[in-house]
């Protein structure tokens, strides 16, 4: 009778080591995979960045790119009419003639 309670019990812990993994697995699909593709996205926009590009910074200010200094890994960002502003790199996530609408 004891062997009996002993096999019952190792089945109760696979199954719930396959719920934890099927967990993990769906966690990923969901979560974890949609945001390194967006990472992904955003690297390639950063590195594709010319002068002239109209980006948004991560701070939320608009503006217009006048050089772009590889050196310092920095993007001179123009926000006004003589404004210009110093922004690393990776602190430009997108495109602003993407994200404004009926433009």
């Amino acid at each position: 009778m004891n062997l009996l309670l002993v096999a019952q019990g190792g089945g109760g812990n696979i199954s719930i080591l396959v719920m934890m993994v099927a967990i993990f697995v769906i966690m990923w699909f969901f979560m974890i995979r949609p945001q390194q593709k967006k990472q992904k996205e955003i690297r390639k926009f950063q590195n594709s960045l010319q002068e002239g590009s109209k980006v948004v910074t991560g701070g939320g200010v608009y503006g217009t790119v006048k050089r772009i200094n590889l050196e310092q890994n920095t993007v001179d960002v123009e926000i006004a009419r003589g404004v210009v502003i110093t922004v690393a790199k990776g602190y430009v996530f997108a495109d602003a003639t993407a994200q404004t609408p009926n433009a």
